[in-house]
């Protein structure tokens, strides 16, 4: 039975920016560029309270709180304080997998401190990031990823939730269905069809008609169901890519997906928190009506430095598209590739 911390700072963008400017402390708080093109990187929870979310549209923040203050993201400053972090979580044990800046797994079933639990852990790791970045952190503790990420959402912001072993049918069958990791609004769709509403129903339904009807994701979806999930935490490897893609609710046409383009591009521009390699390549991924998938990659001279590079680069790989004005299509993702480390990059040349 593994010991499993899941640590996630409290918007944690928005966080850092009130902690540095006191004067932006319980005032609504965008970290986003403005303009029509940008996405919100991250929301404080003054923000939060009027619908702003992190991959939403700028513009539509401004719509739902026009008071907010928009502050443009300073990743530099970001990975900097992640770095704090990461060496606070380190001194409690070597198996630490950062999912992003301002999250990761511990895998504490033996600890370096010599901690009596993994709750214990989870305390002083808290009290640490308090005291050593004047930030918050909510904590879930539990015997796999799958429950442990769960819990770390159940007392935030500034919250430990534990589920033991003992508990976890109890405390998992209740909920929504879409709590689980991957379930989405078409897949949550897809479950609403066969009546599945709640963990507990989908726990009830037959593993094998849920691997017909969903594949391999179909047993994935069972055994986390009943609480299941044998993944290892996995401490740092070299990055070699970083994605994200959605699929629509309906099939869309190329020319109306630009603004989740935007969104997916975000989101993979604040993973590379997690790395201080370098990404050389953007991915821009489709699939088609009718399950095509498609692949265009563009390797600029430059590397993207920022989420608004890399999205206007997966944006315009749009134009190498050729199928047919009208062809639809049902998912995209964005992506980065082709990572090397710094000290690898080819120097600028001093005039250009």
């Amino acid at each position: 039975m593994r010991k499993i911390v899941h640590i996630d700072m409290d918007a944690f963008y928005a966080s850092v920016e009130q902690r540095d400017d006191p004067t932006l402390r319980g005032r609504p708080v965008v970290v986003a560029w403005r303009g029509q093109r940008s996405v919100v990187c991250a929301a404080s929870y003054e923000a939060r309270t009027f619908g702003v979310r992190s991959a939403m549209p700028a513009a539509r923040a401004e719509q739902l709180c026009p008071d907010a203050v928009f502050v443009p993201p300073d990743f530099t400053r970001y990975r900097a304080v992640s770095r704090q972090v990461r060496e606070i979580l380190l001194r409690h044990t070597d198996l630490v997998e950062p999912l992003s800046l301002d999250e990761a797994y511990l895998d504490v079933t033996e600890n370096k401190t010599g901690l009596a639990s993994a709750t214990a852990v989870a305390k002083a790791v808290r009290a640490a990031i308090r005291e050593e970045t004047a930030l918050t952190a909510s904590a879930g503790v539990a015997p796999n990823k799958f429950l442990a990420k769960i819990a770390s959402e159940w007392r935030k912001p500034d919250g430990l939730f534990v589920i033991r072993p003992e508990d976890i049918e109890a405390f998992l069958h209740p909920l929504p269905v879409g709590r689980i990791h991957g379930v989405g609004k078409v897949m949550d769709g897809r479950l609403a069809a066969l009546g599945i509403r709640t963990v507990g129903e989908l726990a009830a339904f037959e593993t094998g008609e849920l691997e017909r009807r969903f594949g391999r994701y179909g047993k994935r979806l069972s055994e986390l169901a009943h609480g299941i999930d044998r993944n290892e935490v996995k401490p740092d490897r070299p990055t070699q890519s970083i994605s994200a893609e959605d699929t629509f609710e309906r099939d869309v046409p190329l020319d109306t997906i630009e603004t989740k383009i935007r969104e997916l591009a975000a989101k993979v521009w604040a993973a590379t928190g997690t790395t201080d390699r370098i990404g050389r390549t953007v991915v821009l991924k489709l699939k088609t009506r009718d399950f095509r998938i498609l692949t265009r990659s563009h390797t600029p001279q430059v590397p993207p430095r920022s989420a608004q590079e890399l999205a206007g680069i997966a944006v315009g790989l749009r134009e190498h598209v050729l199928l047919p004005a009208t062809t639809l299509y049902r998912l995209v993702g964005v992506g980065l590739a082709n990572f090397r480390n710094a000290d690898a990059m080819p120097q600028p040349e001093l005039f250009d």
